[in-house]
């Protein structure tokens, strides 16, 4: 029985997938199984799957059920101690397991181990600069307002913890057990790691080596930002059923960084009216982040009045220069 469950769903990403499913398989910690959930990709991203001959490798098909819904067939199907997830278009340095698989192993409380990660762009370059979440300490607050996990392919958890927060539904036809939730089609990560921080005991603590490379893709929220944000207030919603006292001390200040978020989504998208409205939307719920966290919400301020001001072209050739900056500067 493999010690690690590789849990890689997969939905057109015929451009990436070869090179994900190759960043597991050059991993320094070799004892692990790879389950390749096909969401019912419509492309060749299966075909180009199956070109790996592997025993370790898994491919479990089922009809589209989203993110969520593939993550959670991968968990029902997988035999290992420890579940990794890993989107299908982001890449783990070789290092990855066995530095997650050593975290965990000697924290015996951590149900949850992460790291920063590093961004990339749709060519797979290294855009030089990478996430630098809050490592130890990490509270359900913290959790909420900031996600210190960054995303989907950051951690390595226990499977006494998906254990301990699944619950039964029937959404197919059938009883099912759930990990994430299969109605969320967005927001479904911070929706699960809030039920993890709220309703169980194990310990949420990043290693520092950023050890995950998320591509970034420009065509990715901007069209469906207003729906991320109306999912993640369903989780907020959800998270008030079984914990009211907690999202009514705590909901208004995350609503205020949600909405900053999406006000650097929004310049990362070249929509300067957009990042200037939510921007102004995340102040009124909460004015406190420009002293709580004054570099990023400042930062985030020049960005979306600059891009709404100038010439997109003045506007880049600022961005350009302070990515360099910001990378040197995070070296």
């Amino acid at each position: 029985m493999a010690k690690v469950s590789a849990i890689v769903p997969v939905y057109k990403v015929e451009a990436y997938i070869a090179e994900t499913i190759q960043s597991v398989l050059a991993q320094t910690f070799q004892d692990f199984e790879l389950i390749i959930v096909d969401d019912e990709s419509p492309d060749r991203s299966i075909e180009i799957a199956r070109e790996f001959d592997d025993p370790r490798i898994q491919i479990v098909q089922q009809k589209n059920r989203g993110l969520a819904g593939a993550r959670n067939t991968g968990i029902r199907h997988a035999k290992g101690e420890y579940i990794a997830l890993l989107d299908s278009d982001d890449l783990w340095l070789p290092q990855k397991l066995e530095k997650h698989i050593q975290h965990l192993e000697c924290n015996p409380l951590v149900g949850v181990s992460y790291c920063p990660s590093a961004f990339i762009d749709e060519l797979g370059k290294p855009l030089g600069i990478k996430q630098t979440p809050k490592l130890t300490g990490i509270t359900p607050a913290q959790v909420l307002c900031r996600n210190p996990i960054g995303n989907g392919s950051a951690p390595v958890i226990r499977r006494e913890v998906f254990d301990a927060i699944k619950f039964q539904a029937n959404l197919y036809g059938s009883e099912e057990d759930f990990y994430f939730d299969d109605t969320f089609r967005q927001s479904e990560d911070i929706e699960c790691w809030l039920r993890i921080a709220l309703q169980t005991n194990w310990q949420f603590e990043g290693i520092p080596e950023a050890l995950t490379l998320y591509r970034v893709n420009a065509g990715g929220l901007s069209a469906n930002m207003m729906k991320q944000y109306e999912a993640w207030e369903r989780a907020i919603a959800k998270a008030q059923i079984y914990a009211p006292e907690f999202i009514a001390k705590w909901g208004q200040i995350a609503k205020a960084y949600q909405l900053r978020y999406l006000a650097r989504r929004a310049v990362r998208n070249r929509d300067g009216k957009a990042a200037i409205k939510l921007l102004h939307q995340a102040l009124g719920c909460h004015w406190k982040i420009i002293l709580e966290e004054p570099k990023r919400t400042i930062q985030t301020m020049l960005a979306a009045y600059f891009l709404f001001l100038f010439p997109l072209s003045f506007y880049q050739a600022i961005e350009s220069f302070t990515l360099k900056f910001a990378a040197k500067f995070q070296k």
